[in-house]
């Protein structure tokens, strides 16, 4: 599963999830911190583990 992480606009705490593809294009990010919903999405790798053997 795809890790995300985020920064929030309004008391800058910085804060990873963890969602599939079809949760983060339906889900709207809020802040653990103080529950505002305006986040930005921090530039960062997505590292996904599949369960198949190459």
């Amino acid at each position: 599963m795809p890790t995300y992480e985020y920064r929030c606009e309004k008391c800058k705490k910085e804060f990873t999830l963890r969602m599939n593809f079809r949760e983060y294009e339906r889900k709207k990010v809020k802040c653990p911190r103080c529950n505002k919903g305006k986040v930005e999405r921090l530039m960062a790798t997505v590292s996904v583990k599949t369960s198949k053997k190459s």
